[in-house]
């Protein structure tokens, strides 16, 4: 069934002829690349540059939540903002093939970003904070809203209510989830009463790539409504003064753009713990795809929970803590 095997019938015919459905004659080479989440293809086009090939997990967004995503995409490239925005056929970014819906992109390489230097993250910031400058000038009405009920709660339930973890952890977990979303709460609650606009919502590195030309951004998927903040954080490593270093840096540039409240900076680690507690959440929620049980067998393991369970405790230390100061 295709609720169980969601892209069983995805076989690389399909992808081809979906591609050339929309008008790209390809050479039929096809290289599947790194998405779990979705089934994602550089194809290769006769007389032409690669393109690339997204096909959307049935049932996790809507028609209207994904065209939203393209026209904030298409919105940013418009005023030269470097990320990479649908193709347009007769005006049409999402197609359907067969039963998959999907768009084509064009290919843009790029290595990851180390951020090792001040320039660099200074040049990131000044990329965040031109995106959210076009964030705030208008609103979703289909994508959702970043939402510590859906990344905590309803996801540590959905873990507790599943047979994933040994029974010797399951009440540890339900005893530090509980005090950790308390904290949580209370020190969060309302996003501090951030400004909230269209945001990236999932800004890793694995998701900027960098050339010559600098930082460009690759995917919208996890686009949402959000505090700023949410779009910083994840680019941060290391220990405290690492952390505090290179948010400066971020702040330095994105400034250049709009102005970042300082406030947020309270909900970097209320944010962290609850991707932490979304992270198991998610690839459980994935297991029935064959995909998932391959690429994290660990998950599976008591190992994992054990580790994650002393994740979480060691998290909960850093919520209640000082919080990060510039």
């Amino acid at each position: 069934m295709l609720s169980e095997a969601p892209y069983s019938e995805l076989s690389p015919e399909t992808v081809l002829d979906a591609v050339e459905a929309v008008g790209h004659r390809s050479d039929g080479r096809v290289l599947a690349l790194n998405s779990y989440e979705n089934r994602v293809y550089q194809i290769g086009i006769e007389d032409g540059e690669p393109l690339v090939a997204k096909f959307y997990r049935p049932a996790r967004w809507s028609d209207a939540a994904i065209r939203e995503e393209h026209a904030f995409a298409l919105e940013l490239a418009a005023q030269e903002i470097p990320v990479v925005a649908p193709l347009l056929r007769d005006g049409v970014s999402l197609h359907v093939h067969r039963g998959f819906r999907y768009a084509v992109f064009p290919r843009r390489g790029g290595r990851w970003p180390e951020l090792g230097v001040p320039d660099d993250r200074e040049w990131v910031g000044r990329f965040l904070g031109r995106i959210h400058a076009v964030g705030r000038a208008a609103r979703f009405h289909e994508r959702t809203r970043l939402s510590m009920d859906d990344l905590g709660r309803k996801s540590r339930d959905f873990v507790l209510d599943g047979d994933w973890m040994p029974d010797y952890l399951a009440t540890k977990y339900a005893d530090v989830t509980d005090e950790l979303l308390h904290e949580i709460e209370a020190r969060a609650d309302g996003w501090n009463g951030a400004v909230l606009g269209r945001i990236l919502g999932d800004c890793h590195r694995g998701n900027i790539l960098w050339t010559d030309k600098g930082p460009h951004f690759v995917d919208l998927d996890d686009s949402l409504t959000g505090p700023a903040i949410q779009d910083l954080w994840m680019l941060l490593s290391g220990g405290q003064q690492e952390m505090r270093t290179e948010l400066h840096d971020l702040i330095k540039g994105y400034e250049q753009f709009l102005p970042f409240d300082r406030g947020e900076i309270a909900l970097i680690e209320p944010l962290r713990a609850l991707r932490m507690i979304h992270y198991s959440a998610w690839l459980a929620r994935r297991w029935h795809d064959p995909a998932f049980p391959q690429a994290f067998p660990w998950f599976a393991e008591p190992r994992y929970w054990e580790q994650h369970y002393r994740a979480l405790e060691e998290q909960l230390a850093a919520v209640t803590g000082p919080a990060l100061e510039l």
